[in-house]
């Protein structure tokens, strides 16, 4: 476990959610009271799921892509992903306030994807003590080099315009696994290699065997690789290890039926593993392969023509420096020359 050193200035933190929630974009009342709370399922004791819509992150539809939850303990609540938009972060905290009166304590982010944490400035002015934001250890670096595109990408496509302040880091990072405890009810957080993203983070509520896997497991939405293909079927074999009654993907429906509903998943990415490498056997550069590779035949996955040609470029790039992939032929060299040309990506 490590700290990440970064929190809001409490003045910062109440302007800025001020001017979400009365701006364009936000919500239109102050405060929660006014606002429609996300629908929310308790699908098991004390754990509420809201299911986004199976579409991409879009202003058709909010930005209320991404799976999110809250777990109620005896003391307090932890709020796992926040959403695309503030807005969308401001109905899931007016759902916790329904469902609860205890406090927020915890407001964990799975990854640093704009669909899940968007929302979370929402959670950081309450009337209450102030959460505590919590992700993986590396979850502020990859945020603070992609944020500028995530503020960009809401006031082009969203008409919603954002200070930077408004992105929201953790004030505590996740190295390996910490357990949090909201009250006779203890979540354990796990920090995962590089898989979906460099900075997956799952949770796990002992009480009820619950599993937030997050983005880490895609049901009936495409699979969207962002990290390393190899080390994302190796996290898919131990989480399939894991004691689970109840789990809860990052898209697509939640599932008792643990580990069978993850055998879609690992069928694709063991796919694209195998015919990028054949691929790249048979000396294809890399558009010749997203040219060939299409996805498995029988393959019921949504969003295919937005994410499949993009995780055969990411796949290429990482596999063809695997170390027993052959180097391409040489490209002849200049004449009175000796020197042979760096091997590249090709395409």
């Amino acid at each position: 476990m490590a700290g990440v050193p970064f929190r809001w200035p409490r003045c910062l933190a109440l302007a800025v959610t001020s001017a979400l929630l009365c701006g364009p974009g936000g919500a239109a009342a102050q405060g929660t009271n006014n606002v429609a709370p996300l629908a929310v399922t308790q699908v098991k004791p004390g754990v509420f799921v809201h299911l986004g819509a199976l579409e991409d992150w879009a202003a058709a539809n909010g930005g209320d892509v991404a799976n999110l939850g809250f777990v109620v303990g005896s003391r307090c609540v932890a709020v796992i992903d926040t959403g695309g938009t503030p807005a969308v972060g401001q109905a899931l905290r007016a759902a916790v306030e329904v469902a609860t009166p205890l406090p927020v304590c915890y407001v964990v982010n799975t990854h640093a994807h704009p669909d899940h944490m968007l929302g979370s400035v929402a959670f950081v002015a309450t009337n209450q003590s102030a959460p505590r934001f919590v992700a993986s250890a590396g979850f502020a670096r990859t945020l603070a080099a992609r944020a500028p595109y995530y503020l960009n990408a809401l006031q082009r496509d969203f008409g919603i315009t954002l200070p930077p302040a408004a992105i929201v880091y953790p004030t505590l990072g996740v190295e390996k696994s910490l357990d949090i405890d909201l009250g006779d009810r203890v979540l354990t957080l796990r920090a995962w290699p590089t898989a979906h993203t460099d900075n997956d983070l799952s949770v796990y509520d002992q009480r009820t065997r619950t599993l937030f896997a997050s983005d880490l497991l895609f049901v009936r939405h495409v699979p969207v690789l962002d990290g390393n293909l190899r080390g994302w079927i190796s996290a898919m074999a131990e989480l399939k290890q894991l004691d689970v009654a109840m789990l809860v993907p990052g898209h697509g429906p939640v599932s008792s039926d643990w580990p069978a509903v993850g055998d879609a998943q690992a069928d694709y990415l063991n796919a694209l593993l195998r015919d990028t490498r054949a691929a790249i056997k048979d000396r294809l550069t890399i558009q010749q392969a997203v040219d060939r590779i299409g996805v498995p035949p029988g393959s019921q996955w949504l969003l295919t023509d937005r994410f499949h040609r993009r995780n055969v470029t990411a796949a290429f790039a990482e596999l063809e420096w695997e170390d027993d992939v052959p180097p391409r032929p040489a490209a002849p060299s200049p004449a009175g020359s000796s020197a042979q040309p760096a091997r590249t990506t090709g395409g």
